[in-house]
């Protein structure tokens, strides 16, 4: 698939980002074929001193953010350098991406009011922390924050135990998802009615999105939710187990599945026992069947067990390392790390194929201001 055959080429974006959520973004849109610049303060994006692993001077992590872009460096408070970055809104992009601080942007006039007033077809796009209202609009904030003020910490984790985050910075890559969501929705109504668009998102609002079951749950009879490590408060079983070896993931999201696996593990009786014929009564007396269970399980090594329920059409996944990720043979045929012969560092790409094809590898993120030779060409050629 070439570049010019993805489904946003064609399409600009300017971003002015720092960290993770709106770079993200920007990624994102870069692999679906759009032109993004990424325009960071002289001193570079936060994410290039993030650790512990580099790659040419900046964080690994960066590079996974920001893959595929233009690099560009502006000081907007100069006053000629913001100038130069409100010519390239104006005269190159159709799309606008920032997490500015809450209150910068209409400082430095880059906020929608302003900059729709003189390009009305413009995207303009905002993840913002708490949100565009509210009394905690104007705070910042990051994923942790988010993943506790939501109340996502309270259910994670082991009952009795500290709270914990999850291991990736799920709100940060949920905004993103969010905004390029909001952002092509814009650009597809753009065509039809000839306007752009204001769209705004959060960290706080993507947190609460991902808590929708457990606030239904919460609204229905009042239940928490509470914790249990590896599995799940509405379905059991649906956890990891240990094994004689390792630990497994073994999923049965409905009474028929429970069925065949009390075949497979050699006792039909538990699915003909009252305490957990149902999912219902499952949930009631979770312990139990989580003792019966993993008895049983720990009698042979991973391998084993993942073969015979496999057998038996059962979901079962190993608990894998990311060393044993990358190497696994799935992991390979789906062809989703990839790497480019200019920088040779594997990144993930696009969970996505057209036609059947993943777009290509993009280059790894360049150094801070690497094409603002670029920016003065793209610029003149237009003034």
């Amino acid at each position: 698939m070439m570049l010019r055959d993805l489904p946003l080429s064609g399409v600009v974006v300017v971003e002015l980002s720092d960290s993770a959520s709106a770079p993200f973004a920007g990624k994102i849109l870069a692999e679906l074929g759009a032109e993004v610049w990424k325009v960071e303060r002289p001193t570079g994006d936060s994410a290039r001193g993030w650790g512990p692993s580099t790659w040419k001077g900046s964080g690994a992590a960066f590079h996974a953010l920001n893959g595929g872009k233009r690099c560009v460096s502006l000081d907007i408070k100069d006053r000629d350098q913001l100038a130069t970055l409100h010519r390239l809104i104006a005269e190159r992009a159709d799309v606008f991406i920032h997490n500015l601080r809450p209150g910068t942007s209409a400082k430095y006039g880059l906020d929608a009011d302003s900059l729709r007033v003189t390009k009305p077809e413009l995207v303009h796009c905002e993840i913002g922390a708490f949100g565009h209202v509210g009394p905690l609009r104007n705070y910042p904030g990051y994923d942790p924050l988010m993943q506790a003020f939501s109340g996502i910490m309270s259910i994670t984790g082991e009952d009795g135990q500290p709270p914990v985050r999850a291991g990736v910075s799920i709100i940060d890559f949920g905004s993103a998802m969010w905004a390029v969501i909001g952002i092509l929705s814009a650009l597809y109504r753009r065509q039809a009615k000839h306007s752009g668009a204001t769209v705004s998102g959060s960290l706080l609002e993507t947190a609460i999105a991902w808590m929708s079951v457990g606030i239904a749950n919460y609204n229905a009879d009042g239940h928490p939710g509470g914790r249990h490590g590896s599995g799940a408060v509405f379905i059991v079983p649906h956890r990891a187990y240990s094994t004689a070896d390792g630990d497994l993931i073994v999923s049965c999201a409905n009474d028929s599945l429970f069925a065949m696996l009390c075949e497979a593990l050699e006792h039909p009786e538990w699915a003909a026992d009252e305490r957990f014929a149902t999912n219902q009564a499952r949930l009631r007396n979770r312990a139990e069947i989580d003792r019966l269970i993993g008895n049983q399980l720990s009698q042979q090594p991973s391998v084993h067990w993942q073969e015979l329920l496999q057998e038996h059409g059962i979901p079962v996944a190993p608990v894998q390392t990311v060393a044993d990720v990358v190497a696994h043979e799935q992991t390979r045929e789906l062809d989703i790390i990839g790497k480019t012969e200019e920088d040779g560092l594997g990144l993930v790409g696009l969970p996505l194929s057209f036609d059947g094809k993943r777009p290509p590898p993009l280059h790894a993120a360049r150094d801070i201001g690497a094409d603002n030779d670029q920016l003065d060409a793209a610029l003149k050629t237009r003034s």
